[in-house]
């Protein structure tokens, strides 16, 4: 019943991969349910993808090691296999790079619903002497990519959208000859991730000034993969970065850690029905912003203690409390879940870039959960929950992933059946998301 979450691949090498899609539409039903055991969280999206585009750029052969098997860096292999990758898959994933010159790709690049892998592998097409079409499913074909586009023309690319209104379709022609760049860090960090990825390779040296910059635990992310390539830049914060070109990124092999957006679910699951759960494979060491959430959980007075498998979490009796999401923009339904079931009001703050996920979040999570009896209030930058009674209900997914797995959770800790809609979403980052929740005892199916 689990596998019409599953996104649809071939395994075997890139040019027999077929892009994944999401499938015929599924309804998600949920029971109340006590939960128990252990869970292993699936890897890290971000650190796949990154893996992905930086093994493409290398000389050599790169290793990746339990990576995320789903949509979005399923998305990601497709379109670096069409600048010339070579990318084998099984239990681990051998990328054969193209030695920092990527080849014009044969056809469209169709990005699916993955906004990172279309963000970062814009910078791959503008090292490209000749034409990169990018596209998208419905919901990327809506997304903003005006701030990429002004800064890779800044650094001597021709970009433009074919509707010159900033959103995909994308055309992009490089070389990247370098320069300076003023970039709009204000609605993701993934337009700056994609530069710092591309510029080391470009023929010049890049100055990159960025104003109001988000999400910055994603940007110290890619940083990390810089600096375990010796990529050479100086940087002040994250306002500021200069970047040599003419460098080079090598062969690798790096094992994934677990994804905390993923984990984010459980952890919040385990904390409003009550239960002890073990989650198995996460490093509070990594750079991943959503980890944030375990402190903002133990704030709201969930018992969380680091153990040699990952995180072991108590819920019990939650208090509300203000959090500012800045730098975690994807933990925001799941934290809103949680508001709900909460003593007093929750404040989630300071995220208006939530609005231009694959949906509006913040609307959507007000609108769905109000559904369900909370009492919520929108803000431009976020959400005030007062907590108070949750029942069941029938509820739209809006086909955005998290905002499916989210409701999910919500429906977990309330009486009779929540039924939520384009559950098919799941597989974008967690086809998964079913089968581990039953197996800790979740009444949930497809």
């Amino acid at each position: 019943m689990t596998s019409a979450l599953r996104p649809r691949y071939t395994v075997g090498t890139q040019n027999a991969l077929e892009l994944p899609c999401r499938g015929p539409p599924v309804n998600l039903v949920v029971e109340k349910s006590k939960l128990s055991g252990a869970v292993v969280i699936p890897a890290s999206k971000s650190h796949t993808i990154r893996a992905v585009v930086i093994g493409a750029l290398a000389d050599g052969t790169s290793t990746i090691t339990n990576p995320l098997c789903a949509s979005d860096p399923l998305a990601a292999v497709r379109v670096c296999g069409k600048f010339g990758a070579e990318i084998n898959q099984g239990k681990d994933w051998c990328v054969r790079g193209v030695g920092g010159r990527p080849i014009v790709p044969d056809d469209v690049l169709d990005t699916g619903n993955s906004g990172t892998t279309l963000y970062l592998t814009m910078g791959i097409a503008a090292l490209v002497k000749g034409y990169s079409v990018f596209t998208g499913d419905e919901q990327i074909r809506s997304r903003p990519g005006g701030p990429m586009i002004e800064a890779l023309r800044s650094l001597g690319v021709e970009a433009f959208s074919t509707r010159g209104d900033g959103t995909p379709p994308l055309v992009i022609r490089g070389p990247m000859k370098g320069g300076a760049v003023d970039l709009d860090g204000s609605r993701t960090s993934q337009y700056l991730s994609g530069l710092l990825l591309s510029c080391p390779l470009a023929q010049a040296d890049t100055e990159i000034r960025v104003r109001n910059a988000v999400e910055r635990p994603f940007i110290e992310m890619t940083l990390g993969w810089l600096d375990d390539q010796g990529i050479a830049y100086e940087r002040d914060g994250c306002d500021r970065f200069r970047i040599p070109g003419g460098q080079s990124y090598r062969a690798f092999s790096k094992r994934m850690p677990g994804d905390f957006s993923s984990a984010a679910f459980f952890l919040c699951a385990a904390a409003i029905t009550g239960s002890e759960l073990t989650l198995v494979g996460l490093d509070m060491k990594d750079s991943q912003g959503d980890k944030a959430i375990v402190d903002m959980l133990r704030h709201m007075g969930a018992k969380i203690e680091e153990v040699p498998e990952g995180l072991c979490i108590t819920g019990g009796a939650l208090a509300g409390g203000e959090f500012d999401l800045r730098g975690t923009p994807d933990a925001l339904p799941a934290m809103a879940v949680t508001a709900c079931f909460a003593q007093g009001v929750t404040r989630l703050v300071n995220v208006p870039q939530a609005r231009m996920k694959e949906t509006d979040r913040i609307r959507v999570m007000r609108e769905e959960l109000s559904s369900m009896g909370a009492r919520v209030e929108e803000l431009p930058d976020g959400l005030v929950i007062e907590g108070g009674p949750m029942h069941a209900a029938r509820v739209h997914g809006h086909g955005d992933h998290r905002v499916v797995m989210a409701l999910a959770v919500a429906g977990l800790a309330c009486e009779g059946r929540t039924e939520i809609d384009t559950a098919e979403a799941v597989s974008v980052t967690f086809p998964d998301f079913v089968e581990l929740m039953q197996g800790i005892g979740a009444s949930m199916f497809a």
